[in-house]
């Protein structure tokens, strides 16, 4: 069955990836249209996370960000297709990393880099960076249930240069690499609802309490790594710069769970700033009574 899904669907995903970009947002006006008004794909789920997220807002205002937020999400969605047939050259114009200086400097200094992120803006154009680095480039991922279009991720993702690991693979493969003095740079979208059980840590996320990923953490601190936070900003429609932040270039004496906290309020400035970019779709706050 899964082979079958896949079989059906690929060549429609080649043929949206072979799209000229004004064409592909129009198709995604089309999409929107769809989604939004017909559908109504997750939209109590949305709903109910922007009322968490901006109690004091009215509802009028709540809603402008809601219908903003699913036409980004069109977008977003037809671009990681797009990312199947664009070109580096094409993706550079539309991806533009301001400051990568910062990033090249820590390389010089020997240490393995973990980059936390969020499901903010474009995530997935953010593999570009790969390409411009010294360091092996690997992603922390959640597999996907079908194996077909999980090759078909790992395939498009190696075109820029990144290699995806399973969460459950991460300690053995930095591991590795450490031993064999390998030195990488570690993506870890890191705004994922953890499960309640088990949580290491609760933060504080649009002023609600709810358990957080320690992950980047402690890794960062069992191999000593530098930190950074790649902030991603959308600039128009298809267009979007990248800023690094440097979040500890010593995270050994970084009391615990600091780092966490300080990416939580990184990724609140952006979502207060522009909510409509941030992936409302998730179940971010689902522990927070727990």
């Amino acid at each position: 069955m899964q082979l079958l899904v896949y079989l059906l669907t690929y060549p429609l995903l080649i043929l949206i990836s072979l799209l000229p970009f004004r064409l592909l947002y129009v198709l995604s006006d089309f999409i929107f249209v769809l989604v939004y008004y017909v559908v109504g794909y997750r939209k109590k789920v949305v709903r109910e996370n922007l009322l968490l997220a901006f109690p004091d807002y009215t509802e009028v205002k709540r809603k402008e960000i809601e219908i903003k937020f699913y036409r980004h999400m069109c977008d977003m969605f037809l671009e990681m297709m797009k990312t199947m047939s664009i070109s580096q050259k094409e993706m550079e114009e539309r991806f533009v990393f301001k400051n990568l200086d910062v990033y090249l400097d820590l390389e010089k200094k020997g240490k393995s880099i973990a980059m936390m992120m969020a499901h903010y803006a474009s995530y997935e154009w953010a593999i570009l960076m790969n390409t411009k680095i010294s360091f092996e480039a690997f992603a922390i991922y959640k597999r996907l249930s079908n194996r077909y279009f999980d090759n078909l991720i790992r395939k498009i993702r190696s075109n820029f240069k990144t290699r995806l690991i399973h969460t459950r693979e991460s300690v053995s493969v930095i591991e590795h690499n450490e031993i064999k003095k390998n030195k990488g740079l570690y993506g870890f979208i890191s705004d994922q609802s953890p499960r309640a059980r088990g949580t290491r840590h609760v933060g504080q996320f649009m002023g609600v309490k709810v358990p957080a990923f320690t992950g980047a953490e402690m890794l960062s601190k069992r191999f000593d790594m530098n930190v950074i936070y790649l902030r991603v900003t959308k600039v128009k429609r298809g267009f979007y710069e990248a800023e690094i932040e440097i979040l500890s270039e010593d995270v050994k004496s970084v009391p615990d769970y600091q780092i966490t906290d300080l990416f939580l309020k990184k990724v609140e400035s952006q979502i207060i700033e522009a909510p409509e970019y941030y992936l409302w779709t998730h179940k971010r706050w689902k522990h927070k009574e727990k």
